[in-house]
């Protein structure tokens, strides 16, 4: 099941980790990506911290943890192609994944209807 944030990142538990990504919604809007920072594997994040950073041919902006956690892995992939993210946001093209410090913080987040209506959209 996934989870969704108000700044447009996914979340998919697996556990108590969460992969994160970028939704569908933030790539049209930030067009292609032409270059991509992840966090280091160790870093302890909070709820709102800038986490990663995006570059496009229009603006730069952060990817901000959407929980609390420890970053455990990250995609390289994405590093070396940033079209990854672009061709595939909620599949190949993930940022990271979060060990969480408190996996029930989950349920305060989005579900794919909240997060549709939030963008106004029909898809997510």
């Amino acid at each position: 099941m996934l989870k969704y944030t108000p700044d447009h990142e996914w979340l998919a538990l697996t556990g108590d980790v969460a992969t994160v990504g970028i939704t569908q919604h933030a790539v049209e809007q930030l067009g292609d990506l032409v270059f991509v920072q992840l966090p280091d594997v160790g870093a302890k994040v909070a709820k709102g911290d800038g986490a990663a950073v995006v570059e496009s041919v229009k603006a730069a902006s952060d990817v901000y943890a959407p929980l609390d956690g420890e970053i455990v892995e990250v995609n390289q992939a994405i590093v070396d192609d940033p079209s990854l993210v672009n061709s595939d946001p909620a599949g190949k093209g993930w940022f990271f994944k979060l060990k969480l410090a408190d996996v029930g913080a989950m349920s305060a987040l989005l579900d794919e209807a909240g997060y549709k209506a939030l963008i106004g959209a029909d898809h997510a």
